[in-house]
């Protein structure tokens, strides 16, 4: 398919929005001839008629149904192009890119961004991947900070530091149809029983986890594994089973209605600041690191 003018795509739209050629050629102060042999190269750009007459104007054919939807998404885009400029111009923001590897418990990287989150100017742009490609991303200087369940793997070809910014004890929640005042006086026995929520192999959490269940010899009954923490949470909260959670982000669990603390383990959740030498410089993951660092 040839490549169509954005301009012939322009007219396509107005004409399709006021009904006709006459009213488009109105409100455009332009010669209907015009603005109709330009739909007409629009329509031999995509092989396909895209108005039909109906009436005294125009009605869009099936696959004019399918162009006007995509224009209108186009231009109402456009439309708001030069208020968004006007601000960017005049309120400059503090741009923040931060990786979120997989595995680490969405909630506390939420209570350990705050200080950043607290920046007025704040433009926060958020990746979540695995760890490796979050690292590439940061030594590249396309992320200015990541947070990990593991310190950067030893490169020297990166250039990567890490800091362990977060050690916190691991909590077990669930909504109330499964924690019961028995689930919670036996627990972490109670987790043999009881639907529980994990999440997957390659989580440094799960190892711990997994350590931790051959030490007490529970066997979990597990019903569903997350590489999304927050994915899992929101699962839990939804009656799937209970589940793990940091206790660092508590306070945001208590956002998701009926759950409730069943029980505290002994398993604790790393969570490491991995950043380059040139974003350590960046006043908003100074704030991250120092806030840290004061705990």
């Amino acid at each position: 398919m040839a490549a169509f003018n954005y301009r012939h795509l322009y007219y396509f739209w107005v004409v399709a929005k006021e009904g006709g050629f006459a009213r488009a050629a109105e409100r455009l102060d332009m010669a209907i001839q015009t603005i109709s042999a330009q739909v007409r190269e629009l329509e031999k750009s995509f092989g396909h008629q895209l108005l039909k007459p109906q009436g005294r104007g125009v009605t869009l054919t099936e696959a004019g149904e399918v162009a006007y939807a995509r224009a209108e998404e186009i231009f109402q885009i456009g439309q708001r192009i030069p208020q968004e400029v006007m601000q960017a111009a005049t309120v400059p923001a503090i741009r923040l890119s931060v990786g979120l590897s997989d595995g680490i418990s969405k909630l506390a990287a939420h209570k350990l961004l705050g200080p950043a989150l607290q920046e007025s100017q704040l433009k926060l742009v958020c990746h979540e991947g695995e760890i490796e490609q979050l690292t590439a991303e940061l030594a590249l200087h396309h992320l200015d900070l990541v947070l990990a369940g593991q310190p950067a793997a030893h490169n020297s070809n990166l250039r990567l530091s890490s800091r362990l910014i977060s050690s916190s004890e691991v909590g077990w929640f669930g909504p109330s149809p499964w924690v019961h005042k028995a689930e919670v006086d036996q627990f972490p026995q109670s987790l043999s029983r009881l639907p529980v929520l994990l999440p997957t192999a390659h989580s440094p959490l799960r190892a711990s986890l997994n350590r931790w269940f051959d030490e007490l010899q529970i066997q979990p009954r597990v019903v569903g594994e997350f590489e999304d923490s927050a994915l899992m949470s929101v699962f839990g909260a939804g009656g799937l089973g209970v589940f793990p959670a940091s206790l660092i982000g508590r306070d945001d669990l208590s956002l998701m209605k009926g759950l409730k603390l069943l029980g505290q383990s002994e398993v604790k959740e790393e969570i490491y600041a991995l950043y380059t030498r040139r974003s350590s410089h960046h006043p908003l993951v100074q704030n991250v690191l120092q806030a840290a660092q004061a705990v």
